[in-house]
């Protein structure tokens, strides 16, 4: 027995938030309902995905501001990492994003190593330019310098 549902989040090979589809009865009852994933379709479930979305916008909006005053608080930050070196120019190991985020995170920055952009590993003193990738597409570049301890 197949039943009309209306889908409250997105699922993966079923469909988009917001989209009316048929399902098994004891798919929709077992897996979809519990996990508050659909609804049965009334009225009343089309007013509350309504006000759903319409929430979720307003974080969504509110999550970018955010992440675009935190970018623009980044864009004129540097970084200084000290580090033991062999011959004076080449590290011994490297500077990763986690020694990065966690020199942000000195300077009062909550930001994660996975947020940080490193393209390949800095193993030599120097300045380097690493992008820090935000919510909601926003970035900022940083200076690293790297120096010897």
């Amino acid at each position: 027995m197949a039943i009309e549902v209306i889908l409250m989040d997105t699922v993966k090979d079923l469909g988009a938030e917001g989209k009316v589809v048929k399902v098994k009865d004891g798919y929709a009852r077992n897996f979809l309902f519990p996990r508050k994933l659909a609804a049965p379709v009334t009225e009343g479930t089309r007013r509350q995905l309504v006000k759903l979305q319409r929430d979720r916008a307003a974080a969504a909006v509110a999550v970018a501001a955010a992440a675009k005053a935190a970018a623009a608080k980044l864009a004129g930050v540097s970084v200084t990492l000290a580090v033991k070196t062999s011959d004076g120019v080449h590290l011994y190991g490297s500077v990763s994003a986690a020694d990065i985020a966690t020199a942000l995170k000195a300077q009062g920055f909550e930001i994660g190593r996975e947020a940080v952009e490193v393209p390949e590993p800095i193993k030599e003193l120097g300045v380097f330019d690493v992008k820090i990738r935000l919510d909601a597409g926003a970035e900022a570049t940083i200076k690293v310098w790297v120096v010897e301890e």
